[in-house]
C-alpha cells in the first residue's frame, strides 16, 4: 500500500546515505580505533607499574606476618608478568607464591603450602589488606593447624585485629585462639543412631572457663586446667592486638 511505500521510501533514503558514506565512516572508526589502542595500552602500562610496586609491598608486609605465625623461614613473594594481550584487567599475570624458606624455589599457593601454612598466608594476607580493602566477614577453619604455644597466641592476637573491623568467623581447637573470642559457641554433633545433628551453644562465664580447661587439658573440672583457662582469657584481655 501507499503507507508501506512511503515507510520504504524513508527508510530506503537513510540506507542509501549510510552507505555512500561507508568509506569515510570507516576511515574514521579505523582512526578511533588506532586511538582507543594507544589509550589502553598507556593505562595497561600504568597499572602495571602500579602492580610492581603494590606486589613488593605486599610481599614484605605478609612475609612479616608471617614470622610471627609460626612461619619464620617463608616468604611470600608476588610475580607480575605481562601477556601477549589487552583484557579489562590489563596486560600481566599475577601469581602468588610462597618461598617455604631462603634458597627454595617460591612455588604456588596451592602446590607449595599444606592445608594449614594456607590459611596462615591467607591470614596475614588479610591482616595486611584489611586496613584499605575491608570485607564483611572473614571465616577460617582451622587456620591454626600445626601450632600452639605462643605461635597460637599470635594467630588469636591477629584474628582480634580483624575483628575490630568485620565479622570473623574462626573454627578451632586451640584455647590460645578461643581466648580471643568475643561471642565463644559449643558446636556438638550428637546422634541417636539414625540420625546425626549438630548443637550450637553460647559460652560464658564458668562454662566458658570449663570448655577452655577442656581444650587446653582435656579435663573441663581440673582445678588446674580452669585456672589456666581463666589466665589464659585474661591474657587475651590484656594483650595488645593492633
Amino acid at each position: 500500500g501507499i503507507d508501506e511505500a512511503i515507510e520504504f521510501l524513508d527508510t530506503g533514503s537513510i540506507r542509501l546515505l549510510e552507505l555512500d558514506g561507508d568509506s569515510e565512516r570507516i576511515d574514521t572508526l579505523g582512526a578511533d580505533a588506532a586511538a582507543d589502542y594507544v589509550l589502553v595500552t598507556t593505562l595497561a602500562e600504568q597499572l602495571t607499574a602500579l602492580r610492581e610496586s603494590a606486589a613488593t609491598s605486599l610481599g614484605a608486609l605478609v612475609t612479616a606476618e608471617l614470622a610471627a605465625l609460626a612461619m619464620p623461614d617463608a616468604s611470600l613473594v608476588v610475580e607480575i608478568e605481562g601477556r601477549d594481550d589487552v583484557t579489562s584487567t590489563g596486560n600481566d599475570l599475577v601469581k602468588i607464591l610462597l618461598q617455604p624458606h631462603a634458597g627454595a624455589e617460591p612455588r604456588p599457593l596451592g602446590r607449595g603450602a599444606s592445608g594449614g601454612e594456607l590459611s596462615r598466608v591467607m591470614l596475614a594476607i588479610e591482616v595486611v589488606i584489611n586496613a584499605t580493602d575491608p570485607v564483611p566477614t572473614f571465616v577460617f577453619d582451622e587456620v591454626d593447624a600445626g601450632v600452639g604455644g605462643a605461635a597460637a597466641i599470635e594467630i588469636g592476637r591477629r584474628l582480634a585485629r580483624l575483628a575490630e573491623t568485620a565479622q570473623v568467623i574462626v573454627v578451632t581447637h586451640l584455647a590460645q585462639v578461643a581466648a580471643f573470642a568475643g561471642n565463644h559457641l559449643s558446636v556438638v554433633k550428637d546422634s541417636d543412631g539414625s540420625v546425626t545433628a549438630s548443637s550450637v551453644r553460647q559460652l560464658i562465664g564458668d562454662d566458658r572457663a570449663a570448655e577452655m580447661a577442656r581444650l587446653l587439658s582435656g579435663l573441663p573440672d581440673s582445678k588446674s586446667g580452669l585456672e589456666h583457662a581463666r589466665e589464659l582469657m585474661a591474657l587475651a584481655q590484656r594483650v595488645e592486638i593492633c
